[in-house]
């Protein structure tokens, strides 16, 4: 990686004396830049070809705007996007925009803000963004953070206005224009960007405005679900290519597994939604196993929790188990086929006035009576699922569903009481029961201990029903047998990119 360090002595030039006769200050830590060497870095230049091209989701982003000024009507909105994050030194994690930012913009920039204000002919949108450090500047290569010779070209005010479809004004414009309102008319997005956190004075409905963008969200508009069917199909043929490279996995381990993955994540999308869950054997039992560095041998099963997050930051959220081997032992396809029973009972219980919990309640319900039926459970499944007792929930403590949309873990600031009520056409959400026997659980029969099952798919409430948006991948333990002798009479290694 380049360094932006020089040997290059510096001279008595620094931010209470910016300029000299023969340098310019370019930052702190930094060198001086010669003045000789600045204006040769900023002429002679051929102008920037425009864009005309308009961002896809610009009418649904203004769309979304005017219903969150219609709730808030009379007052200052300020959304912040946030700003970058240092990794390391001076090299920062790559940006993701803010959630509810992204969702009323479209905007991938870091540091913009959004304010949505009164005005006489209605609410008015204005997006301030920074500046662009392109090679009118000298900050065009002495900035590293974010000089366009460093980092590449962003859109700047112009840009960003025709490509969004917003009145756009320069970031530094923000903090004048914010202290000209009155401050108890302004509600924000805190937590992102420290600079507004601090220009603003703490209001009481901030918390009413996170709160509603979340439960703007929970119905998803044309644009949405078209993106979250993208993010499940890149992320089919990311299963796809584990399933190929599997072989290759044995005796070398779950980060073959989830490097496979990442590589299709970041060909097709902008980057897995959330961290690759790659757990082959006992590691299936936990829940949310990352570190993802065991090792992957025949006749164990492998656990392959990963979405795709595609350009507009939708992710994908699919869980298959598969045997390393191709083939399920009899113990083990009998925990599978339970899981999957289970799942199908959710899947059938998602549907339009349908409460959100009902998926999770079929699902307990099967599962409770097959763990009664294999003996694990010693208690009628009745018994067993009271709710002073949910003496299943040892072997499956997770919930079967949460919402999905840009968030792996979707509009979770919304009120409990609309999060978890009744099932609307355009929500999106999964369906992943799942069984777990600890490796060391003496409850168990010793041929399941170790034993993980998930089965999870991305389902959207329709006016009629549902639609299972990620059923292109095989779920009865017969098809994935097959699936996967197909995947491996192509090529193992064949990733198909």
């Amino acid at each position: 990686m380049a360094d932006e360090t020089s040997p290059i002595p510096e001279p008595d030039v620094s931010a209470e004396n910016p300029v000299s006769e023969h340098w310019v200050w370019a930052g702190a830590h930094r060198p001086a830049a010669p003045r000789a060497l600045v204006e040769h870095m900023t002429s002679n230049w051929a102008p920037a070809r425009p864009s005309f091209e308009v961002h896809p989701a610009a009418t649904f982003s203004a769309a979304r705007r005017a219903k969150v000024a219609e709730i808030f009507a009379g007052q200052t909105l300020v959304i912040p996007t946030g700003n970058l994050k240092v990794r390391a030194n001076d090299c920062d994690y790559r940006f993701r925009a803010g959630t509810d930012f992204f969702y009323l913009t479209g905007c991938l920039e870091p540091d913009a803000v959004l304010l949505i204000a009164p005005g006489a002919s209605g609410p008015r949108s204005t997006l301030y963004i920074p500046r662009r450090r392109d090679n009118q500047t000298h900050e065009f290569f002495t900035d590293s953070r974010y000089g366009e010779l460093w980092v590449g070209p962003r859109r700047g005010v112009t840009e960003a206005a025709l490509y969004y479809e917003i009145e756009t004004a320069p970031l530094e414009h923000l903090e004048k224009d914010l202290a000209s309102l009155r401050s108890d008319q302004i509600l924000t997005v805190r937590g992102f960007d420290a600079a507004v956190d601090a220009a603003i004075e703490a209001n009481a409905g901030d918390r009413d405005l996170v709160t509603a963008l979340s439960e703007l969200r929970l119905v998803k508009d044309d644009f949405e679900i078209e993106q979250l069917q993208l993010a499940v199909d890149y992320t089919v043929k990311g299963f796809e290519d584990v399933v190929r490279a599997l072989p290759a996995a044995e005796g070398r381990g779950e980060r073959v597994i989830e490097g496979i993955f990442n590589l299709r994540a970041r060909v097709e999308g902008n980057d897995v939604g959330y961290d690759t869950i790659a757990a082959s054997g006992a590691r299936a039992t936990i829940l949310h196993w990352t570190r993802n560095d065991g090792a992957v041998r025949r006749g164990e099963l492998l656990l392959l929790d990963a979405g795709v997050e595609c350009h507009n930051l939708y992710t994908a959220d699919v869980t298959r188990t598969m045997p390393v081997s191709g083939a399920f032992s009899p113990a083990q396809r009998r925990i599978y086929e339970l899981v999957l029973a289970a799942q199908e009972a959710g899947i059938a219980a998602v549907r339009p006035g349908a409460s959100f919990t009902a998926p999770h309640e079929a699902a307990m319900g099967v599962l409770a009576q097959g763990l009664f039926e294999l003996g694990i459970l010693k208690v009628e499944p009745e018994l067993a699922l009271r709710r002073d007792r949910q003496l299943h929930r040892r072997y499956t403590l997770h919930g079967t569903s949460h919402m999905l949309g840009l968030d792996v873990h979707d509009c979770a600031n919304a009120r409990n009481d609309v999060l978890r009520g009744v099932l609307t056409p355009g929500n999106v959400l999964t369906v992943e029961p799942g069984l777990y026997f600890q490796v060391n659980d003496l409850t168990v029969p010793e041929e399941y201990r170790g034993i993980g099952v998930r089965i999870e798919d991305d389902v959207l409430v329709t006016a009629s029903g549902a639609r299972n948006l990620s059923d292109a991948l095989p779920r009865r333990a017969d098809d994935v047998e097959a699936w996967m002798a197909g995947l491996w009479s192509s090529g193992p290694t064949d990733l198909r990119l």
